[in-house]
């Protein structure tokens, strides 16, 4: 059986999120639209084999969205900051399940994503990251090795 390790940062991401990036992401998505989308993201990045787009299951009632490398679990509408906060948690798990959890590898990878999809700036991201004492990693790469 597999551990988790502690996700010490997720009550602050969330936190953090509601303040500063919600209201700048509140648009919905449907989800036809979503794999595309994600096909596009993981192309723009140079990476093949973008994660499967799965409908979140109608019994899940504290989920907005979950993923994981091979998948994303997502509503009928999905607000386009959640899809990146789903997709960094895609690009920050490897092909055996470890994750990075809200720590500083997916924090750095959803930097990139909402500077370059929702086009905010990077000093303001950055100062109320410092500022919610979240810790990113600002060179961050995806987890795996996609394969060739």
């Amino acid at each position: 059986m597999r551990r988790r390790r502690a996700d010490r940062q997720r009550a602050r991401v969330y936190a953090w999120e509601d303040q500063h990036i919600a209201p700048h992401g509140r648009d919905l998505l449907p989800f036809a639209a979503i794999q595309p989308m994600v096909n596009a993201i993981w192309a723009e990045m140079g990476l093949r084999y973008p994660p499967a787009i799965e409908p979140l299951p109608r019994q899940s009632r504290r989920l907005q969205a979950d993923a994981n490398r091979l998948r994303l679990r997502v509503p009928p509408e999905l607000p386009s900051w959640v899809l990146l906060h789903e997709l960094a948690h895609a690009l920050s798990s490897t092909h055996d399940g470890e994750s990075d959890g809200h720590g500083p590898l997916f924090m750095g990878l959803y930097l990139q994503l909402l500077e370059r999809y929702l086009r905010l700036p990077t000093a303001t991201l950055e100062a109320s990251l410092k500022q919610a004492g979240i810790a990113f990693d600002r060179m961050a790469k995806p987890a795996f090795v996609d394969d060739v």
